[in-house]
């Protein structure tokens, strides 16, 4: 009898903890000057907790949290996909904990609320807004090497000849929606915009899991995102186009010269801060520059380059057939400590692959029209070392038609700044700038 009383009292508690713990919670990241919003929301599943985050500044809503533990006071809450933990106190209507993300601890006080408290209100002045003056069709197909399928809109110009330019607009890194959504801002909804209006059409895709596209493997690598693209010209030349190229920003820029290799349906290329050198080389200089500005000391960033830099050469080089355990023992009899939300990051397969990556491979092998484009404060994928390297690439392809272009002021969005700083993307009101647009899509006009 007194077990079952104890028993049930146990139940009772936790009851009453779940109730309590239960709700939307919000709170604010400073990172690196910029107040990120965050936003939990925690309900019961019968006798366990489950919980979502919305990162509304990027757009970013329901994210799912695959474990939530509520024990006494303590609340820990673990998203490893992301690399993402928070673990804090909870006392009254206030979680005081911290929130770590690779090897980032922030502190995060997260506060009751409706959930929508935070959620910034955001000027997007180049957003397109319908009535369009051009066609839209909402389109899905099937890839038949992954067997997924693909959701996406096409934009197509009135009176549009079949011979006139489409591209397939690849994304960058993460899951993204068709219109690239970050920070309020849709750079691919923007572009597609324009180039309707100009009299190019385009077909921009929602990422594997994201929107109407199904979901695809924990496996899947940017080579199977390659697949994809592979499928939609497919798709676009059954329709009757016949000058398909591709436009690719950032991670989007290295699976671009991926199809194009060895896909001759590919007729020319737009690169819009695409990778050329090594990502590993790549990566390490993006960490520096970006802690750089973040206000980093030297001392702290060399270290990050040292642990970084053997981190990825483990990678690179590993020839082994039991990564996780192998790492994990590397880890350990090198010294350094590495979280075990980073260490899930750095084990899964798309980051291994990317690591690995090297975009001279691919790009060396094309010989169709290209235009690679930089912005000159873009500290993720720095301009002169990476429009130098495809600019080699491209010539030991022996193309003979080929532009890359360095936009001065501007970041990795392409959008007009002061710093180039993470913190910057959010703040400034223009998505991309009219500059950029302007360059794109005169020189495809212009291709010959």
């Amino acid at each position: 009898m007194k077990t079952k009383i104890l028993s049930i009292l146990l139940l009772s508690i936790q009851f009453i903890f779940a109730q309590e713990i239960t709700g939307s919670w919000q709170g604010e990241l400073d990172v690196q000057g910029m107040k990120l919003p965050l936003v939990f929301h925690i309900k019961k599943d019968g006798e366990k907790l489950i919980s979502t985050l919305d990162s509304p500044k990027q757009g970013a809503t329901n994210i799912p949290v695959n474990t939530t533990s509520y024990t006494a006071d303590q609340l820990t809450l673990e998203l490893p996909a992301l690399g993402i933990s928070y673990s804090g106190k909870v006392t009254n209507e206030s979680i005081n904990g911290t929130f770590k993300q690779g090897g980032m601890e922030l502190p995060l006080i997260l506060s009751k609320s409706k959930g929508d408290e935070l959620a910034p209100k955001l000027n997007r002045p180049q957003t397109p807004k319908a009535p369009f003056t051009y066609k839209t069709e909402e389109v899905t197909f099937v890839n038949s090497s992954d067997k997924n399928t693909l959701a996406g809109t096409l934009s197509e110009p009135n009176n549009f000849n079949k011979k006139q330019p489409i591209l397939i607009m690849i994304t960058g890194s993460g899951k993204q929606n068709r219109d690239e959504e970050l920070f309020g801002h849709k750079p691919f909804a923007v572009i597609a915009d324009d180039f309707a209006k100009k009299g190019i059409a385009t077909l921009r895709l929602d990422d594997r899991g994201i929107g109407g596209s199904s979901k695809g493997s924990n496996e899947d690598t940017s080579f199977n995102f390659a697949t994809d693209i592979n499928a939609a010209i497919l798709f676009l030349k059954a329709k009757g186009f016949e000058n398909i190229g591709l436009i690719g920003h950032s991670e989007g820029g290295m699976i671009a010269p991926i199809v194009a290799s060895t896909n001759k349906d590919v007729k020319f290329l737009v690169l819009m801060a695409g990778p050329g050198q090594p990502i590993n080389e790549l990566l390490i200089q993006q960490i520096y520059l970006g802690g750089k500005l973040a206000g980093m000391s030297d001392e702290e960033l060399q270290k990050s380059n040292k642990i970084n830099r053997m981190i990825y050469d483990f990678i690179k080089n590993y020839k082994g057939t039991s990564f996780d355990a192998d790492f994990d023992n590397f880890i350990k009899t090198s010294g350094e400590g590495v979280a075990e939300a980073e260490k899930k990051q750095i084990k899964n397969a798309w980051f291994r692959y990317f690591i690995a990556f090297n975009p001279d491979e691919y790009v060396s092998k094309v010989k169709i029209p290209v235009l690679a484009i930089n912005g000159s404060l873009d500290f993720q994928v720095p301009a002169k070392e990476n429009l130098e390297a495809i600019k080699k690439s491209l010539t030991k392809a022996k193309n003979k038609n080929f532009e890359t272009y360095e936009f001065q002021g501007m970041n990795h969005l392409f959008q007009e700044c002061t710093t180039g700083a993470i913190n910057e993307y959010a703040e400034i009101e223009q998505t991309i700038s009219p500059k950029v647009l302007d360059k794109m899509s005169s020189w495809i006009i212009a291709i010959k």
